[in-house]
């Protein structure tokens, strides 16, 4: 949940969620489209599929045991390299590195010695930060937590507070006058408004807050533009988001 969205818009829902499913055998045993509907608005519906389907696959290969292996959560559906070491570093105490957008760019400043990360390096930056953890696995887990910490407090990305920075004294980028960035640049998403993902997020919000499905002539409400408003309907179904039938358009029921 906490991927590309704030942590504060993350607590209410995540609170609902365990309230409501308490483990992977719960969620697994719900359609699909009800995760979709619990997911709310919390951007990126795709990961509650992905989610319901990782829980699925708990049930079915581990007990409904959440796997403490990397290369097992990696297996999981919509598990990637940060998902599944973030699992494996703080539920389970592995040393493993943890690398997301905050440490990635802690990690260019303080070590490479450049303003910004630019494009993901994923096999570098966790070789990197591996080289950086203690051999003690809980200070490792510990030492992650600070790194992300540390770039999401200290070291932002617009207005670093290097003067509060506990390794100013080692940074390779404060070192050399906080040279300008002219690498490549990481690429940046298209503004929301008037974006196919607008369009899907209505005729979600749609879905969601019915019970029935929802006839073809409501749909065609939702969006002006009719063109763009089936393609970013296709885009549903094809992503498994949204299914067809005869009453209309309807949540995932299996």
């Amino acid at each position: 949940m906490l991927q590309q969205t704030p942590v504060a818009r993350v607590i209410p829902r995540l609170e609902e969620w365990l309230a409501r499913w308490p483990t992977p055998a719960a969620l697994a045993a719900v359609p699909p489209g009800e995760a979709v509907r619990a997911w709310d608005r919390l951007g990126y519906p795709r990961r509650a599929l992905n989610l319901h389907a990782a829980s699925v696959a708990i049930t079915e290969r581990h007990g409904g045991e959440v796997p403490a292996d990397v290369d097992a959560l990696l297996a999981l559906p919509g598990v990637g390299p940060y998902t599944a070491r973030a699992v494996a570093a703080f539920a389970y105490g592995i040393r493993v590195p943890v690398v997301d957008v905050n440490v990635r760019r802690v990690l260019a400043r303080a070590v490479r010695g450049v303003g910004e990360p630019g494009p993901a390096r994923t096999r570098e930056e966790h070789a990197l930060m591996e080289s950086l953890l203690p051999e003690d696995a809980g200070r490792a887990r510990l030492a992650n937590a600070g790194m992300m910490e540390l770039g999401q407090t200290v070291c932002t990305a617009r207005a670093p507070a290097c003067e509060a920075c506990p390794i100013a004294d080692a940074c390779v980028w404060r070192a050399a006058g906080y040279p300008a960035y002219t690498g490549p640049m990481a690429p940046k998403q298209k503004p929301y408004a008037g974006s196919d993902r607008e369009v899907r997020g209505r005729i979600l919000r749609e879905l969601r807050a019915s019970e029935l499905p929802v006839p073809a002539e409501r749909i065609a409400e939702l969006w002006p533009d009719a063109v763009q408003r089936e393609r970013a309907l296709a885009g549903l179904l094809a992503d498994g988001l949204v299914e067809a039938g005869d009453a209309g358009y309807a949540l995932p029921s299996a």
